[in-house]
């Protein structure tokens, strides 16, 4: 094994989505951190594609979502198919026409990118910030004592050493070796029996300005959707269903599932297999079928690990909470858990705050996994993939997941309003710039960061939006219509005044975390220190 120290501050095993998202934030904080993955690359399937409005707002942060956005696409419509003939077109995401501009959610829609591109733009912003993945290393066994872990790390020759540091997260998936080798238990249960089978395919002949359904296929129904910046359609076919039957990745009817000779056959994902699946069911010839580039088959189910944390390890994404693919929600999750650990990481290791800090990571992650899985499940077991049958919204976009009852909010404003904004809620953006968003000013005894890019601390910068002020691995503290109070080394203090900042906040001093929840929302400002003190800001 190349690259690979004796002693890190944090190991992280696998190098998915999950892995990636907490290494790149790791980095920029100047945390040291070993991320190894047992494969000898990175996971080259387009399953979790599609990329919630809260993930962008993470990847903006991160300072790869002009990257992002370059290389993906808003979803398509979609366009049902029957007897080789069009039946219509309807809307997945969303619902019809476009949603009115909303200035405090700068991306209010679904972003589609294959999951293979996500990680490989993550892997880059990665290697801009220092860090590297050590493939073809596989985690072997593991010791816990009082203030490290030891990890043994297996190189692609056989060679074993061992590497020691203060922290261990598993971000390796839903088999997790490092769930089991601390022994926490993982629950769950079969979401649909029916197997199904996704596949990344080149195909020709078949336009690529919809995401194609045949959902009254003989033998189940089948959707091709095309990838951005590829040639290739993801493929994703239901096996045990009767022909005709309602049901797809956004469903989990038991239509026809059970005493179908399929029901227990696992599906073909050679390229034969996959090229004679979609000539079997759709109008395409097999002659039209190309290339298949990766395969999987799968049965949907989900489960949520018992606690997300054993002495110094912590579980997080798959590894943690397995999802149903209905709603994108999985992938997405993921990204949160990871963006959710990284700061704390941080400020423990950094900034001196108590390892406390670290409990509210399982305080806060698991409550929301959970509901999430609820979320993803219902989807599921909802409807099929008709026209109109289901159609994701607000409740998927992962801006309404918050803290709001959790170790590190504090909502100290008595007579809000029943729809005012809380402590524990995303902090909303807004514009800065003109009359409607207000005048920011001053950053009272902040400390500027050399891998933050959030304006100088002697003001706003060319800042135009709050989201350009919280960017960085820093805590914010927003004035809202008050007195801007001093602040510890290492704090970016703003007064704002007016504008949609005031209408979407109200008036108040507001701590923003570094993952963009509202911490502390107060009017007394004796109640900075002992919070920011709370996140090792003295």
């Amino acid at each position: 094994m190349t690259h690979a120290p004796t002693r890190t501050e944090v190991i992280v095993v696998g190098a998915g989505p999950t892995g990636l998202t907490l290494a790149c934030d790791l980095a920029r904080r100047g945390v040291s951190a070993l991320l190894v993955e047992q494969a000898g690359a990175l996971f080259p399937g387009s399953r979790g594609k599609g990329l919630q409005p809260r993930t962008q707002e993470v990847f903006e942060d991160l300072g790869l979502l002009t990257a992002v956005h370059a290389a993906g696409r808003p979803y398509p419509r979609m366009l049902s198919w029957e007897n080789g003939e069009r039946q219509g077109e309807w809307d997945l995401v969303g619902g019809p026409g476009p949603a009115a501009p909303d200035p405090t959610v700068p991306f209010p829609s679904v972003w589609m990118l294959p999951q293979w591109r996500t990680q490989e733009l993550l892997h880059e912003r990665l290697c801009e910030l220092g860090g590297e993945v050590v493939l073809g290393t596989a985690l072997s066994g593991l010791d816990q004592y009082p203030d490290r872990v030891e990890a043994r790390l297996t190189d692609p020759d056989g060679a074993e050493r061992t590497v020691s540091a203060r922290y261990l997260v598993a971000a390796d998936g839903g088999r997790s070796t490092v769930r089991r080798a601390v022994g926490i238990p993982m629950a769950g249960e079969q979401v649909d029996p029916r197997p199904a089978l996704v596949a990344d395919l080149e195909i020709d002949g078949l336009d690529r300005g919809n995401w194609h359904v045949w959902p009254k296929a003989p033998g189940g129904p089948l959707l091709l959707c095309p990838l951005p910046s590829t040639t290739a359609f993801q493929l994703f076919a239901q096996f045990g269903a009767e022909s005709g039957t309602d049901s797809g990745p956004d469903s989990g009817t038991e239509s026809g599932a059970k005493g179908c000779p399929e029901h227990d056959a696992e599906p073909d994902t050679s390229p034969e297999g996959v090229r004679r699946t979609v000539a079997a069911r759709t109008h395409l010839p097999e002659s039209a079928l190309g290339r298949v580039h990766w395969a999987s088959g799968f049965r949907p189910r989900t489960a949520l690990a018992e606690r997300f944390r054993e002495g110094r390890v912590f579980l997080a994404g798959d590894a943690a909470h397995i999802h149903s693919p209905a709603g994108g929600q999985g992938l997405n999750t993921s990204i949160q858990d990871a963006y959710n650990l990284g700061w704390k990481l941080g400020q423990v290791l950094r900034h001196g705050a108590d390892e406390a800090l670290l409990d509210s990571y399982e305080e806060e992650r698991l409550p929301i996994a959970a509901e999430v899985l609820e979320i993803s499940t219902r989807l599921h077991r909802a409807g099929g993939v008709r026209a109109g049958g289901l159609r994701r919204g607000p409740r998927t976009e992962q801006l309404g997941l918050g803290y709001e009852d959790g170790p590190l909010t504090v909502e100290a404003r008595p007579g809000l309003a029943e729809d005012a904004l809380r402590a524990g809620e995303r902090a909303p953006d807004a514009p800065l710039d003109g009359t409607t968003g207000g005048a920011a000013s001053g950053a009272a005894n902040s400390t500027a960061d050399s891998t933050a890019d959030s304006g100088s601390a002697s003001g706003t910068g060319s800042a135009r939006r709050l989201f350009e002020l919280f960017r960085g691995p820093h805590v914010t503290v927003l004035a809202v219509g008050r007195a801007l109070p001093e602040l510890p080394a290492g704090v970016r203090g703003y007064r704002i005044d007016g504008g949609v900042t005031e209408h979407a906040y109200g008036p108040g001093l507001f701590v923003v975390r570094p993952d963009g929840y509202l911490g502390l929302a107060t009017h007394d400002p004796a109640d900075l220190p002992g919070y920011l003190g709370r996140l090792g800001l003295r």
